[in-house]
């Protein structure tokens, strides 16, 4: 049998693993940040009368440029933001991660540099490495924030095409003021991509990037149906920028890149958005009620405005999983080396974490 050390792979592949997380058949699965509410019977209905309708036309290829999807986007997005958008604002792929990956095709590039804030999403380094654009970062401070001042020194210092901030912040929950996005702008000297994939998650008074769109045409904000929408199994993700932006990323976009079921399927799920939301709220005070009660057992906390909490300190991390792992709760070994993230789940699931973390940590 050939394995993959025998083929001529790149060599910066080489000893690489793919990017992943363990999906295991156990009691309360929360480690990959999904909603862990199932879509309700109505919606369930209606996406299935929408996919037959566009299985009649599979004949064909999909609107290439998702018009109508786009629109739908636009009109979800002013009423969540109060942001007024239009369609050739929008741009849908398959999940915040291929928008991203388009991103970085059209912006970065062998001799290219990307510029991120450490500890943060894990993926953003691989999408350099895929598009052979180098990839630097610079550490948050203690509360893992980033410090505006430190992000403009690392700007002038790298001057980098592409600079990525993720608010709220995966893995640590923590999110962007506008003054820091608004400070990296000035200073950048190319794009600028918030990614936004746990917007709806964000506590009141927390303010998105959408509101700096119009004065600012470098500036790209990424959203996902995945996580509010809960809609991890049908990928769809989109950017909101300028029509210019959209027109670059469209070179790099796949022919027919999003299939017509993809786009009946989110259209149908944008339908429903005031129905799906009414369970945002219902986890963000779970949220709320998780954070508070790791405080009160002595666990180092940052503040979440996303669906998911890290804590810690712990000195084998591994150890506290694995004791997790074999009471029925699977969370996430991610992010500083002292900590874990787990989601947040149902109030059952909830309460199952909270029992099993005072078994392990008695």
């Amino acid at each position: 049998m050939t394995h993959l050390d025998d083929l001529p792979v790149r060599d910066d592949l080489r000893g690489q693993v793919p990017y992943g997380a363990p999906q295991l058949d156990v009691a309360a699965r929360l480690n990959v940040n999904e909603n862990p509410f199932a879509p309700s019977e109505s919606l369930v209905a209606d996406v299935a009368a929408a996919v037959a309708d566009a299985t009649r036309g599979l004949n064909r290829y999909p609107d290439r440029d998702a018009v109508a999807l786009r629109a739908d986007l636009a009109t979800y997005l002013g009423r969540e933001s109060g942001v007024a958008l239009t369609g050739d604002q929008l741009w849908p792929a398959n999940g915040s991660n291929e928008v991203m990956h388009q991103l970085m095709l059209a912006f970065g590039g062998p001799g290219r540099t990307a510029l991120g804030f450490t500890p943060t999403y894990s993926m953003y380094p691989e999408y350099c490495r895929d598009t052979f654009t180098r990839y630097v970062t610079i550490p948050r401070d203690a509360d893992f924030r980033v410090d505006p001042v430190a992000a403009v020194f690392a700007i002038e210092a790298h001057r980098p095409d592409i600079v990525l901030l993720a608010s709220p912040n995966n893995p640590t929950g923590t999110p962007l003021g506008l003054d820091v996005v608004r400070a990296v702008l000035d200073a950048a000297p190319g794009m600028v991509v918030v990614d936004e994939a746990y917007a709806e998650f964000r506590r009141d008074g927390t303010p998105s990037s959408l509101e700096l769109l119009a004065d600012h045409p470098r500036l790209v904000v990424t959203r996902t149906m995945s996580k509010a929408f809960g809609l991890a199994g049908a990928r769809l993700g989109y950017l909101a920028a300028s029509p210019a932006v959209v027109q670059a990323v469209q070179l790099v976009r796949l022919p027919y890149h999003l299939s017509a079921v993809t786009q009946a399927v989110a259209r149908t799920a944008l339908a429903h958005a005031d129905e799906l939301q009414a369970q945002v709220a219902l986890l963000r005070s779970e949220r709320d009620a998780l954070v508070a009660w790791l405080r009160a057992r002595g666990h180092a906390v940052p503040d979440s405005d996303a669906n998911f909490v890290l804590f810690g300190h712990f000195e084998d991390r591994h150890a506290i999983w694995q004791g997790l792992l074999e009471r029925g709760v699977l969370i996430r070994e991610t992010g500083p080396e002292s900590y874990l993230r787990v989601s947040v789940g149902t109030p059952e699931e909830n309460a199952a974490f909270r029992a099993a973390l005072e078994e392990v940590t008695a």
